[in-house]
C-alpha cells in the first residue's frame, strides 16, 4: 500500500500542487493539509480519495508552488480611528507625548481581518480533477510495486511448499528414535522385563498422536489457496487470514516433529512465513 502520487496544474495564474503519500494500514486513514481557501471543498476531496484508494495511511498535501501569501487582509478603519483617539486621550491625561501612535494602533487586536477568498465552480472542478490525477499516479506507483511484491510472495510460498516435500524423509526415522527413547526410559525406572505387546500398543498410541498427515494436507491446501487468492483484486485482508492458517499448521508440525532435521525445516518455514506476513501488510 505504500505509494506516492503528484499532480500539478495552473488555474488563473495559480500553480496548484497536489501530493499524496500512502503507507500501510488496515483501513483508510486519511489526513489532509490544504490552503484555507480550499478547506470548504475537503469533503468532496476526501470522497475522491476514498473512491480511488481502498485502504492505507494516506497523507494529502495541497499547496501553491512558489506562491506568496495571497490572503486578502482588510483594515478595520473605524476600529483603528477609535484606538487612535483613545490612546491619544490617555497619553494626554498622563502627560506623555503622543509620539507615533499610528504604529501602535496597527498592532492592536482585530485591526486587520482576513477576507475569505471565494472559490469558483470552475476552480472547484479544476481542483477535483487534479486530485483524481494524483490518485491515479499513486495507484500506478502501487501497481509497479505490486508486481515485485507478487513475485516475492510467490517465491516464499513456493519455498514453504518445497520444504514440505522434505518432511516425509524423516517421518519413519523419528518413529525409531521415539521407540528407543521410550525403551530407554522404561529401563531406567524398572528392572522388570517389559511386556512387548503392551509396549507396542503404547508405542502405536503415541505414534498416532505424532501423526502429521492431516497437517501436511491442510498446509499444502492453504499454500495453494494463497496463490489462487493472490489473483483476486483487493485480496490483502484475505491473504492475511490465510497466512494465519498456514502459521497454525506449521506450528503444529513443529510441536509434533520430535526430530532435529524436521525442526530445522519448520524453522525455515517460519522464516518464509514471517516474510509473507510482512509483504501481506503492503497488499491491498
Amino acid at each position: 500500500m505504500t505509494g506516492y502520487g503528484k499532480a500539478t496544474g495552473t488555474f488563473e495564474g495559480k500553480k496548484v500542487v497536489v501530493e499524496i503519500r500512502s503507507l500501510n494500514s488496515k483501513s483508510l486513514d486519511l489526513n489532509m493539509r490544504m490552503l484555507p481557501a480550499y478547506r470548504e471543498k475537503e469533503l468532496e476531496l476526501r470522497a475522491i480519495v476514498a473512491e480511488h484508494l481502498d485502504r492505507g495511511k494516506v497523507e494529502v498535501n495541497i499547496s501553491l508552488e512558489n506562491a506568496t501569501d495571497n490572503r486578502n487582509f482588510v483594515l478595520n478603519k473605524e476600529l483603528a480611528v477609535a484606538y487612535y483617539n483613545e490612546i491619544k486621550a490617555v497619553a494626554g491625561m498622563v502627560g506623555e507625548e503622543s509620539g507615533d501612535l499610528l504604529s501602535i494602533v496597527m498592532r492592536m487586536p482585530e485591526i486587520f481581518s482576513n477576507e475569505k477568498e471565494q472559490i469558483s465552480d470552475e476552480e472547484t472542478e479544476f481542483l477535483l480533477a487534479l486530485m483524481r490525477v494524483a490518485c491515479d499516479h499513486l495507484n500506478t506507483f502501487r501497481k509497479q510495486e505490486g508486481e515485485q511484491l507478487k513475485a516475492d510472495l510467490v517465491h516464499n510460498v513456493s519455498r514453504i511448499s518445497e520444504l514440505l516435500t522434505q518432511v516425509p524423509a524423516y517421518e519413519k526415522e523419528r518413529i525409531g528414535i521415539v521407540r528407543e527413547r521410550m525403551r530407554a526410559g522404561l529401563e531406567k525406572i524398572t528392572s522388570t522385563p517389559v511386556d512387548e505387546n503392551r509396549f507396542e500398543q503404547e508405542l502405536i498410541f503415541y505414534i498416532e498422536k505424532m501423526d502429521i498427515s492431516e497437517e501436511k494436507v491442510r498446509l499444502a491446501h492453504h499454500l495453494n489457496y494463497f496463490l489462487e487468492t493472490m489473483e483476486i483484486p483487493l485480496c490483502g485482508k484475505k491473504l492475511g487470514f490465510i497466512a494465519q492458517e498456514i502459521g497454525r499448521e506449521i506450528n503444529t508440525l513443529g510441536s509434533k516433529s520430535y526430530h532435529m532435521e524436521m525442526q530445522k525445516i519448520v524453522v525455515e518455514m517460519k522464516d518464509h512465513l514471517e516474510k509473507i506476513k510482512e509483504q501481506v501488510l503492503n497488499t491491498l
